[in-house]
């Protein structure tokens, strides 16, 4: 009986410990990457295409919602990120929320839910709400990008996506 309580109590402490460590102030790698996100974001409300474009690496990899299945390098994604914004007429509001970042040495990844809302080049509103996870490397530039990955929920039964994700 008095080993299982010491287990227990070891397990207690030890997760206590974790739990005062997750609510330390972030290291100064993840400020970074977060300020990176941070600049993203202000570069897509923007429309700043080339600002956005400063977050990702030449070599970026990317598995975006919309076709082709992936993009491969910088060029290949701007592309899609100028056909993006030119998908809105007048200004854009972009939102980056439920940001969360892991960082292990050189390395760092991140998950994020991400709104964009606008006026179609037709006059109609538009508005989605995708899923994002980001890998990303530091180099002697800072933090880039080097993997994407942009989804939406799908309802299986109906094949539609999900294109406001709420929680």
């Amino acid at each position: 009986m008095f080993k299982p309580i010491c287990i227990a109590a070891a397990l207690l402490a030890a997760g206590a410990g974790v739990a005062s460590v997750a609510q330390a102030a972030p290291s100064s790698d993840e400020a970074a990457v977060r300020a990176l996100e941070a600049q993203f974001a202000a570069a897509a409300s923007a429309k700043d295409v080339d600002g956005i474009m400063k977050v990702y690496a030449p070599d970026i990899f990317v598995f975006d919602v919309v076709p082709p299945r992936q993009y491969v390098g910088a060029a290949a994604y701007r592309k899609d990120w100028e056909e993006v914004m030119s998908g809105f007429k007048g200004p854009v509001k972009f939102e980056l929320t439920d940001l969360a970042v892991q960082v292990e040495g050189p390395v760092a990844w991140s998950h994020s839910i991400q709104h964009v809302s606008g006026t179609d080049p037709a006059g109609k509103p538009s508005d989605m709400t995708v899923r994002v996870t980001d890998v990303y490397r530091k180099t002697a530039d800072g933090w880039r990008i080097v993997q994407e990955h942009v989804s939406v929920p799908v309802d299986l039964a109906t094949g539609k996506p999900d294109l406001q994700s709420k929680p």
